[in-house]
């Protein structure tokens, strides 16, 4: 079975098993959803992110948390 490319929230939030192993990044970049979440939760601002990261949107940030709060809200993803 061959693992295809899958896109989440308006194309902001893809995995594609091509790109970072398949773990779930933002619009195919190599920037991983993980990588996002770890500076927001370190404390960055998102205009620091948005600076640091030149090739993101604005609407990426929140695009992560949103991902991120719907992978919470599965059934199985706690196990």
């Amino acid at each position: 079975m061959t693992l295809e490319k899958v896109s989440y929230l308006y194309v902001r939030v893809s995995i594609d098993p091509d790109v970072c192993n398949g773990k779930p990044t933002i619009r195919g970049k190599r920037i991983t959803v993980h990588t996002i979440l770890d500076y927001l939760s370190a404390g960055e601002s998102v205009s620091e992110i948005l600076r640091q990261h030149p090739s993101l949107e604005a609407e990426d940030i929140p695009a992560c948390l949103a991902f991120a709060s719907r992978l919470m809200d599965q059934r199985d993803c706690c196990k």
